[in-house]
């Protein structure tokens, strides 16, 4: 069953509400106050099954909103997830200012279906009736309610009067409604919160994209409270799922009403960040004033409203009918995703003077050159879209969830259209990163320029560090990983362990660096555990101090020597040697198969001092060989 959300426009008291109440036998005002004062206050609700011309059953979910100019705010809230509008005008009193608003902000929002109903036909003759034709035929002309492709019908919610052929022409118009896409991620914008007694919080909203289901765990933006759905409602039915395009109502478990507020959105958790910046492309009413850089509106996108300033990024003034590049910075955090539209409201006084889309949520741009970036985004094919995003990343590139966060389309979707850059090689994969061809270029170039700049600084060391290497550049590491790969199989460097040279930069030493090197192993290696004094062994070589230190750095970078204390440096094959004691000692002295030995017994074992043997134990604990329980250690 195909769903659609059918939403009322016009001006008030021209019949919206009596109209869906004779299509559905619903009363949409729901409000006491709205009863009392015969006027829609709040957006009210109701459905009706019609029959499409192919045979289809289509599920309409009307959206029935207010048309006083007092409660526009509230038409918004409503009017953002329609597919296609009733534009209500009363044949008594024709096309008045409500009428024009709403007219436009349906534009704006880019609805593009819809018929146009003159209700009361009843109330005027013939002639009136044919003249208000006219009249509404001349103004909607060139729209998307243009009479050369869209129905006008004539009702009268009192008599039945064209009731069936309205319904007709709903059928025909709904059938041509694309169905929502149930497989991306959901959004539910929050439109009503309430408690329903034996039940608790309810929420109720028109669910614009993706499924949810009973038990399904959901966050709240912004703030990012957790729910679960104890149970769901789509028109009076209790089905397993909600299904995109359907009106949806939610029993939400782990959240009070008073948490709740409309222009909250429920979508999967851990997936998105709400922001206070929105990079967009507006356009203004050919009605409105001129805009200037940092004017203040009013903001409306689906079920939120929050005040915002305009930050114009290609120019100075925005003249009315025409569209500009900004960035709007609003008072409060909110949801929203490239493609989402908006309307934006003059501050005071309050009217409706343009709207737009947005084209980037995550990571507003921060400076006005960064608008071709924004160009490049608007208008491009999803492919496009990708390559633009993972090239400003030029550092770091993206990650299949950060553009899920950014584009809000499902991963899938996402590496779908990433394979082809993938083989065309515009974009390469690093660990789970995605980077611009360009951007590793740039940074294998860098990456090579680190490098001789550390053997320039550094001629007796082999090489310079993978983590201290990535510091410098800062990159992720997976990156570097990555990018060490490439430039290892292009022989423009080599890895040994974990230290990274250019190729054939191993230390090459003078005749008596060499000959200093070979003394100080020597030195080291025939004492064992009675290990000399560095500054006695470095004292008796013919090179100066500076060059003796650096050839001691470098065997220890090497892993020759090994440094166990500030004061104490033994020779690598000496610290071999004291493990296989230990192996030795544990397999004789286990009891309850536990090795244990104490500071006497280490000293006896190895015949070394107390100044030896404390710095040789703690080593040994660092290095996990053993571990202190009190005065002994257990040999691990």
């Amino acid at each position: 069953m195909k769903s659609v959300i059918v939403g009322t426009a016009g001006h008030i008291d021209h019949g919206k509400t009596a109209l869906v109440k004779a299509l559905t036998g619903i009363d949409a005002d729901r409000l006491a106050e709205e009863k009392r004062r015969g006027i829609t206050i709040d957006i009210g609700f109701a459905h009706l099954d019609l029959r499409a011309p192919g045979g289809e059953t289509l599920h309409l979910g009307f959206v029935d909103v207010p048309g006083h100019e007092r409660f526009v705010r509230n038409m918004l809230a409503g009017v953002g997830g329609i597919d296609l509008v009733l534009l209500v005008i009363a044949a008594d009193e024709s096309i008045k200012p409500q009428t024009r608003e709403h007219f436009d902000i349906c534009r704006l929002l880019s609805v593009r279906r819809g018929i146009t109903v003159r209700t009361k036909s009843d109330a005027v003759d013939a002639e009136t009736l044919d003249v208000v034709k006219l009249e509404v035929g001349e103004f909607l002309r060139g729209s998307f309610l243009d009479p050369a492709q869209s129905p006008i019908v004539a009702v009268s919610s009192l008599t039945g009067a064209g009731l069936p052929e309205l319904k007709q022409a709903l059928a025909k118009v709904a059938a041509e409604v694309p169905a929502k896409d149930s497989e991306a991620l959901a959004r539910l914008p929050i439109d009503r919160v309430f408690t329903m007694k034996g039940f608790g919080t309810v929420i109720t909203g028109t669910l614009v994209a993706g499924t949810i289901q009973k038990e399904d765990e959901l966050e709240v933006f912004p703030g990012g409270k957790r729910v679960r759905v104890r149970g769901l409602q789509v028109h009076g039915e209790q089905p397993s799922t909600a299904m995109a395009g359907q009106r949806t109502a939610l029993n939400l478990a782990g959240v009070t009403v008073e948490e709740l507020a409309r222009g909250m959105t429920l979508v999967p958790p851990d997936t998105f960040y709400s922001t206070q910046r929105i990079d967009v492309r507006l356009s203004l009413l050919p009605s409105a004033k001129p805009m200037k850089d940092r004017a203040r509106v009013h903001l409306h996108a689906y079920t939120a409203e929050t005040i915002g300033e305009v930050a114009l990024l290609d120019q100075k003034v925005v003249q009315p009918g025409s569209s500009a590049y900004a960035q709007l910075r609003m008072a409060q955090a909110a949801l929203l995703l490239p493609g989402d539209r908006f309307i934006l409201r003059q501050f005071s006084p309050v009217v409706t003077i343009g709207g737009g889309y947005v084209l980037n949520a995550a990571m507003p741009i921060r400076k006005k050159k960064e608008v071709a970036f924004l160009k490049l985004l608007d208008g491009a094919d999803p492919q496009g879209v990708l390559t633009a995003r993972i090239a400003r990343q030029t550092g770091e590139g993206r990650t299949v969830a950060q553009l899920v966060a950014e584009t809000g389309w499902p991963s899938a979707t996402i590496l779908r259209h990433l394979n082809e850059s993938l083989r065309g090689a515009q974009i390469l994969q690093l660990g789970e990163r995605f980077l611009h061809i360009s951007a590793v270029d740039d940074l294998k170039g860098r990456i090579i320029g680190l490098v001789e700049t550390f053997h320039k600084q550094n001629p007796l060391v082999t090489g310079l560090s993978k983590e201290q290497l990535r510091e410098i550049a800062a990159v992720p590491a997976e990156v570097l990983a990555g990018l060490l790969d490439l430039l290892a199989k292009e022989r423009k460097l080599e890895t040994a362990g974990e230290l990274v040279r250019l190729p054939g930069r191993g230390v090459v030493m003078k005749d008596d660096e060499a000959e200093s090197k070979k003394i100080i192993e020597q030195a080291f290696a025939s004492a064992g555990l009675q290990t000399p004094a560095l500054n006695n062994v470095l004292a008796g070589l013919k090179v100066d101090k500076t060059r003796a230190y650096k050839i001691v750095t470098l065997m220890l970078r090497d892993k020759v020597l090994v440094k166990v204390s500030e004061e104490l440096v033994f020779h690598q094959s000496a610290l071999v040697e004291l493990r296989k004691q230990l192996t030795a000692y544990k397999a004789k002295s286990t009891t309850a198969g536990v090795a244990k030995i104490d500071v006497a017994k280490f000293k006896e074992l190895t015949g070394v001092s107390r100044k030896y043997a404390i710095p040789l134990l703690e080593y040994l604990d660092r290095e996990h060989v053993t571990r202190r329980v009190g005065d002994e250690r257990i040999i691990l």
